[in-house]
């Protein structure tokens, strides 16, 4: 017992003279203590390109332009020659771009990162989400990782991997602006990523990756409409390139659901004259002759509020409902005529190639 006790004193009387020096030190030489601040050092992001680089090709394209100074009854035409991204998918060689890159291209090249280069195959396009899955033969190939673009927030950093002016595997930073962007008029369908990072000519098809590494866009464009815009560029979201991909792989083409109907946002103004008092509703300004909606009994001039229990906000909610629709799949509607709720089902066929 007395042992314990003179340990417990011989401890206590260390505490004590430690904290003496201690508090002499902190006296005598305040420098030597670390300062603590609430901010944190910048991250590198070198892991996430390290991880996904090597999954972003480039892709050169030549095609025929005519000459608009040359005679239009012997027009002379010149190659012209541009760069672009494309993204490693599959390990099996599928690279997804834009349909942009390839639409009118006479020749396509891709170099993979080890410098390899060849003729992709095109395996098919969608041109109303601007994509085209390209398939190269070169072996096992380092795929991307694939993210979720549905969980991005904004204000997540975002890195952008491509091939701008032919400067390969160049990457730019940036947040994450806006997501669902739409009304750009670029795409049929469009629900853009909207990000700073800067991807400038060469960037389209390229890859957008979150701090991990994770592909969760398609770089795609950029608003240019004025020489000083800058920081405003635009990606596909990775969720919907998965589907695209999908479908292209299995039936060369996408297949789409429609309903034959043209929606179109609702103004305050005509929100009191329609009697619409929910924030949500799109009005119809036109049901085609023939199609789903007008089988339906839908007419111009109804405003919907709900497509299969979700309530409709917007013209690009709505289309973009009907475009995740398969041939034979039905949408319960709900609607508001003259001022009377009403419901009808609308049984969607597939997508014309020109639909109206």
């Amino acid at each position: 017992m007395t042992g314990l006790k003179s340990a417990l004193i011989f401890l206590l009387q260390s505490i004590v003279v430690g904290l003496a020096v201690a508090f002499v030190v902190v006296l005598v030489r305040p420098d030597l203590m670390p300062v603590v601040t609430g901010e944190k050092q910048p991250a590198s992001y070198a892991d996430a390109v390290d991880l996904s680089s090597a999954s972003v090709a480039n892709i050169y394209t030549k095609r025929l332009v005519q000459d608009a100074a040359s005679d239009t009854s012997r027009p002379r035409f010149r190659v012209e020659t541009s760069f672009a991204s494309a993204v490693i998918i599959d390990p099996e060689g599928y690279l997804v771009t834009n349909y942009h890159v390839v639409a009118t291209a006479a020749e396509i090249r891709v170099q993979l990162s080890d410098g390899r280069i060849t003729e992709p195959v095109t395996v098919g396009v969608d041109a109303e989400t601007d994509l085209a899955l390209l398939k190269v033969d070169l072996g096992v190939l380092p795929a991307i990782s694939i993210g979720r673009s549905d969980r991005l927030r904004i204000g997540d950093v975002v890195l952008a991997i491509g091939n701008p002016y032919g400067l390969t595997t160049s990457v730019t930073q940036g947040i994450v602006s806006a997501t669902g962007r739409g009304l750009l008029n670029l795409v049929t369908f469009e629900n853009f990523i909207q990000t700073d990072a800067a991807i400038n000519a060469g960037n389209s098809g390229g890859a957008l990756i979150n701090s991990r590494g994770d592909l969760v866009g398609i770089n795609t464009a950029v608003l240019a409409q004025d020489p000083g815009t800058e920081g405003i560029g635009f990606a596909i979201p990775v969720d919907l390139v998965r589907g695209v991909v999908e479908q292209i792989k299995q039936n060369g083409r996408v297949i789409r659901g429609y309903m034959g109907l043209l929606p179109d946002d609702l103004t305050n103004s005509e929100r009191v004259s329609l009697g619409v008092e929910s924030g949500n509703g799109i009005l119809l300004t036109d049901v085609y002759e023939g199609g789903p909606a007008a089988t339906a009994d839908l007419r111009i001039g109804d405003v919907i509020l709900e497509m299969n229990g979700e309530p409709v906000y917007s013209q690009r909610q709505a289309l973009l409902i009907s475009a995740g629709t398969s041939p034979g799949d039905t949408v319960d509607v709900v609607g508001l005529r003259n001022g009377e709720r009403f419901t009808t089902t609308v049984t969607a066929v597939e997508r014309p190639d020109d639909p109206r």
